[in-house]
């Protein structure tokens, strides 16, 4: 089974809820093709500030090898760590882009594959959801209002008698 976070969109300005077909749920896991294209998978899913911080790191991280004489069979080998870090912490930058742009996360649900845990999700977030408001009850008529006369102080306090007094 997987686990999945699930991720509410920002209202929009006509919208009092939020869209249910809006609602993003992000696996957590290895993303393969996250570590196999590293650059087109940020592409693909719009993590701008992501892409430019791996390109940015990975072109420090190069030139700063080369520097230093490192084997370029070394570098390679290094690109490809980093890219097996992004395809593990890819959930983690999805997480960070949607926060980001405003999403709330409403939910971790687990399934065995996204369509069993969006259904999960739904069935237990229609469930908790309040239904209609109902009005509160009519308060009794102010004739009918018991007045409780306080009693004279009878050492007891509620069921229990005051300490060192004997029953």
């Amino acid at each position: 089974m997987s686990v999945y976070t699930v991720h509410e969109p920002p209202l929009r300005a006509a919208d009092a809820l939020a869209d249910p077909e809006r609602f993003a749920f992000v696996r957590d896991g290895l993303y393969v093709w996250a570590f196999l294209l590293t650059p087109l998978w940020m592409l693909r899913h719009r993590l701008w500030l992501v892409l430019v911080s791996y390109i940015v790191i990975s072109a420090l991280l190069d030139t700063a090898l080369a520097i230093a004489g490192v084997s370029s069979t070394v570098v390679i080998l290094i690109d490809i760590l980093i890219s097996i870090l992004v395809g593990l912490e890819a959930s983690t930058l999805l997480r960070f882009t949607l926060r980001r742009r405003g999403w709330r996360n409403v939910g971790i649900v687990s399934g065995y594959d996204r369509e069993d845990a969006e259904r999960r999700f739904f069935e237990s977030w229609v469930r908790e959801a309040p239904s209609q408001p109902s009005a509160p009850p009519p308060s009794p008529p102010a004739a009918l209002t018991p007045h409780f006369v306080q009693p004279a102080s009878s050492g007891v306090i509620g069921h229990f008698p005051e300490p060192g007094v004997p029953r």
